[in-house]
């Protein structure tokens, strides 16, 4: 592993900001700040005020982000130069400036989460796998996780939508926010070079994204000559074929067998008595597999709670 970053070195702004590098990708700007309480929060606000300074493909990151927020409200810190805190700004459109439709939207968390694998997979040689609704995980411990936002309507034109992502790369075991957390240092990487990871990340996202809004939003559609993002996502997601507890808004729980992902990446739970439950969000923890009725239990099924 390249030690030189065990602490975190800062990101190379002249890496991000080169105009091959943006050109290659078709990332319209990368913005880094020193510290900020939220990329997302920011974003949100930007694309308000200035929404003409952010168009498609806009980014913005943090060396250190004192109130970043997940899923359900939840807050978390982490020391400065130990993460990736990156958001984009994303306005979906085909290749013929026709907006997608809004409902295809629901894709976009799964998509950066498919392009971080992929990151993480091809730089520093981590296996990595997805949690729905928008987790990644390494070995059942968390390693990143990913919101995506809708940003305001204006002049009554599509929302853009603000995806944030918060990757924990340099945390020791001390520093993790939870203990079942991870980071790419804990993982006995290639690299823990936060600049590789960043712009890996933003060229495995620019092809993806690219490819789902010239297939106008279809997940089932091929990209760039291979699977469908539908496909794609279902493969690398470690929560089907699992039993799991599904927390949903209101105090409500369901029970069963996650047992595929529909047409807008919602996830499908059967539960003991074969009714299908369509878990649109809310949390959704791991059980230790079951055997659904008639059928054989997964080869290689492992044990206890992800």
């Amino acid at each position: 592993m390249d030690d030189s970053h065990a602490q975190g070195n800062p990101l190379n702004r002249g890496a991000l900001a080169d105009q091959d590098f943006l050109a290659a990708t078709g990332i319209a700007k990368v913005v880094v700040v020193d510290s900020t309480g939220s990329t997302n929060a920011d974003l949100l606000r930007s694309v308000t005020v200035e929404p003409a300074e952010w168009p498609d493909l806009s980014v913005l990151t943090a060396e250190y982000q004192s109130a970043a927020r997940g899923r359900l409200d939840r807050r978390w810190e982490s020391p400065p130069l130990s993460s990736l805190s990156v958001s984009l700004v994303l306005r979906p459109a085909n290749a013929d400036g026709r907006p997608l439709p809004t409902h295809t939207y629901s894709w976009l968390s799964l998509l950066g989460a498919l392009a971080l694998r992929e990151t993480l997979l091809e730089t520093t040689g981590i296996p990595a796998e997805l949690k729905w609704p928008n987790d990644i995980l390494v070995r059942g411990r968390k390693i990143a996780g990913i919101l995506a936002q809708l940003g305001p309507m204006g002049d009554g034109a599509v929302p853009p939508v603000i995806l944030g992502t918060g990757l924990n790369v340099t945390l020791t075991e001390k520093e993790l926010p939870v203990p079942t957390a991870t980071s790419v240092a804990l993982e006995q990487p290639l690299t823990t070079d936060r600049t590789l990871l960043l712009k890996s990340y933003l060229s495995h996202f620019a092809v993806l994204y690219r490819g789902f809004c010239n297939a106008d939003g279809d997940p089932a559609a091929g990209l760039a000559g291979g699977p469908s993002l539908h496909k794609r996502v279902e493969s690398v997601m470690v929560t089907l074929g699992k039993q799991v507890k599904a927390q949903l808004p209101g105090d409500h729980e369901i029970i069963g067998h996650a047992s595929r992902l529909d047409d807008y990446g919602s996830l499908l739970v059967v539960d003991k008595d074969s009714r299908e439950h369509v878990v649109t969000a809310g949390d959704v923890v791991h059980l230790r597999p079951w055997t659904p009725p008639g059928t054989e239990p997964p080869e290689g099924a492992n044990g206890g709670y992800a």
